[in-house]
């Protein structure tokens, strides 16, 4: 499947380098194809393509948004929103807002009442929107070893067919999924990335993830 990442930071390039390695044609959307980072994936995957955002959304059948959540309604409209059209869009996405934690715990712009996918769904209405990849650090976004076994991968959406096909991908890249239902769950899905940030912010842990137990 032809892929295409809209942002080039390390989520993007976590998940691009990812893609290719499970067999899929690749490209990484910049806002600056020259800038160091993406200069260098580009040399270290030679099978990976970069290009602009434009170019990006247009390259991919299946398009990843993985930009920062302040600058995402602005990459959409510099990727042009008709190329989302009818497409699996993963929305990976998290509403940090530009203000320092309190106690290790991140400021969100949004509210429990609404959520950056469903601002997103808003913007993109004939897109075919899934939350993935949001509630885990870049690190183990791809085959994650952990001693109790693959951790769970919490996704919502409103098309059930692009969730089959995202279950599809997190399963070869060695999570098991976790559907919680419509857009609506990115309420509770996206204040995730708070929880597994704390550990992180207040005493430098960062190698966990979170697993459903069900009896």
């Amino acid at each position: 499947m032809k892929t295409g990442i809209i942002g080039s930071g390390q989520v993007g390039r976590v998940l691009a380098t990812a893609f290719l390695q499970e067999g899929h044609e690749v490209m990484l959307g910049t806002r600056n194809p020259a800038k160091e980072e993406v200069v260098k994936w580009r040399q270290e995957n030679s099978k990976g393509k970069t290009g602009n955002f434009e170019q990006t959304a247009g390259f991919g059948e299946l398009i990843v948004l993985a930009t920062g959540g302040a600058v995402t309604a602005e990459a959409i409209n510099l990727a042009g929103i008709e190329r989302f059209r009818n497409k699996v869009v993963i929305d990976a996405t998290n509403p940090i807002a530009l203000a320092a934690p309190d106690d290790g715990v991140l400021k969100f712009f949004t509210t429990l009442e609404d959520s950056l996918m469903e601002r997103i769904q808003k913007q993109l209405p004939e897109a075919r929107l899934v939350k993935a990849f949001s509630c885990v650090g870049n690190a183990f976004m791809y085959k994650p070893d952990f001693p109790g076994g693959p951790p769970s991968m919490f996704i919502c959406g409103n098309d059930d067919a692009a969730k089959k096909t995202v279950t599809a991908i997190l399963t070869s890249f060695g999570w098991e999924t976790e559907d919680m239902g419509k857009a609506t769950a990115a309420r509770a899905i996206e204040p995730l990335c708070i929880l597994w940030c704390i550990p992180g912010l207040t005493k430098n842990e960062w190698t966990h993830a979170f697993k459903l137990l069900k009896a």
